[in-house]
């Protein structure tokens, strides 16, 4: 066993904070000297990221990388799930697609994957003082147990203790933590050394009594009750039920089509973030509205999502406001869908060998085998953003023409992406990171509305993500008993 001391956090269900308190912790450990490094061995999201070494993780884990104070790493999450279907996702392993698979092939297949889990996790292990394992679901997924690579089963391979957190802001947690505990076979309950209540609003201090008899029934100290914290880091991936809710009204009304299969909606935070664009998501043509900035996504099914456009009368909107002046940008599926026509001879996504686009852009797209995997400089060639420089990285399935003028030329001289009048595609994600991009938009998007600006530019990006990780640290180290998460980790060495 490397040396590294390990502590794992586990959810009572999906969305109860699992990712936030491991990136959390990674910052305390960070702040307190500790070397330390996020892993989830089994992660499944649409949200992903591109390492320096162009390999493909969960942005889970490398937003906990960012806290911790190192580059992400594709053996802090080894195998990724981008689901296709409800049934089906493409496999990832190590950073790579390795095969496409239906729920039932994968869990019959997914124990195979143990020698590569086991051999991330200890190369990490020994460069790190602290691992911080995040599971996954919930452990208590008893038709799951026997093919547990995740939760309890990794707990076991590499000895870990566990802390157990309940969502407090869904309701019913005593009972999800109770009943989680309770399903647990003997051993795996000795495993569980904490129990946290997450996501609180209000006085801790009414919660005492039910805190006590919880600790009485299940044998489990909690060890702390964090409150529901106001601080801006991404979120795991598209499924979270946020994205409805993330209406706020600022001068400028953006506006971004959530599609079924949306991916990397984390694209759009510094919009969120900037103190004149507020981001809104909309499913239905009525909601539209007249935003001064309509977006398309990427995805993980472009056509799959064109035709739910098509048949929801999205489409007709989006086609309607476009031809009103409305400034459209499409990202990676989106920046596809506009185009002229999509191809798949090769049935990439599916059985429709081909596709028309909504002829926004021209452009055309043909579906590949290979996925597209890369971090890129840029600049934006004309149009209202002319000379923002931009950060990002793809991550598609497929290769454009473009007969058109470029949107922006990456710094190995290579234009990218296509821009016609108000009508805007790149592949770029992460194209507003930089900041530059984001202001130059709001610039813009101003200018069209006669709004004032008077100096209301964005923090930089990357000052601004410092300060939130910062927030959830000090968040988090208030409401937990630090003292007795190093002590277990300890009886753990």
């Amino acid at each position: 066993m490397s040396r590294a001391k390990r502590i794992m956090i586990q959810g009572t269900m999906s969305g109860a904070g699992k990712s936030l308190l491991c990136t959390a912790l990674c910052r305390i450990f960070r702040q307190d000297g500790f070397r330390a490094a996020p892993f989830k061995s089994q992660n499944m999201a649409l949200n992903s990221y591109v390492t320096r070494d162009l390999l493909e993780i969960g942005r889970a884990q490398a937003v906990q990388a960012e806290a911790a104070g190192i580059p992400p790493d594709v053996r802090m999450n080894p195998i990724l799930l981008k689901p296709s279907s409800d049934v089906g996702s493409q496999v990832i392993v190590n950073g790579r697609v390795r095969a496409q698979m239906s729920a039932s092939d994968y869990f019959s297949y997914k124990t195979q994957l143990i020698p590569e889990i086991l051999a991330a996790y200890d190369s990490l292990a020994e460069e790190h003082d602290v691992i911080v394992i995040e599971g996954a679901g919930s452990p208590a997924e008893i038709n799951l147990h026997s093919h547990d690579i995740v939760n309890m089963g990794l707990a076991e391979l590499v000895n870990a203790p566990v802390l157990l957190a309940g969502d407090i802001d869904r309701g019913g947690v005593f009972a999800q933590l109770y009943g989680t505990v309770l399903l647990l076979e003997e051993q795996e309950r000795a495993r569980v050394r904490g129990l946290i209540i997450n996501k609180f609003r209000g006085d801790a201090a009414l919660l005492t009594s039910g805190l006590r008899q919880l600790e009485d029934l299940t044998g489990i100290p909690v060890l702390g009750v964090v409150p529901l914290l106001d601080v801006r880091i991404d979120d795991e991936d598209s499924l979270a039920p946020c994205l409805a809710e993330r209406t706020v009204h600022k001068p400028i009304d953006i506006a971004v089509i959530r599609l079924p299969h949306i991916a990397n909606f984390t694209d759009f935070a510094p919009l969120e973030a900037h103190p004149l664009m507020g981001v809104r998501y909309v499913t239905d043509p009525a909601d539209l509205e007249s935003p001064d900035l309509l977006i398309l996504p990427g995805t993980k099914s472009t056509a799959d999502d064109l035709l739910w456009l098509r048949s929801g009368g999205l489409e007709s909107a989006v086609l309607r406001l476009a031809a009103a002046g409305t400034p459209v940008l499409g990202i990676c599926g989106g920046y596809q869908m506009l185009g002229d026509g999509i191809t798949d001879a090769a049935g990439v996504e599916g059985s429709l060998p081909s596709l028309r686009g909504m002829g926004l852009l021209p452009c055309t797209t043909v579906f590949e085998p290979e996925k597209t995997l890369t971090r890129v400089r840029a600049v934006v060639t004309g149009g209202p953003l002319d000379g923002a420089e931009l950060e990002g990285y793809e991550i598609h399935m497929g290769t454009t023409t473009v007969r058109g003028e470029a949107f922006c030329r990456l710094d190995n001289g290579k234009p990218e992406g296509c821009r016609r009048g108000n009508v805007f595609g790149s592949y770029l994600h992460g194209l507003f990171d930089s900041g530059e991009a984001a202001d130059r938009l709001a610039d813009w998007l101003c200018g069209r509305r006669g709004i004032q600006k008077k100096n209301a530019a964005a923090e930089p990006w990357r000052e601004y993500r410092e300060l939130q990780y910062d927030l959830l640290a000090a968040g988090v180290r208030e409401a937990l008993d630090m003292d007795a998460i190093y002590r277990l980790m300890e009886d753990f060495a």
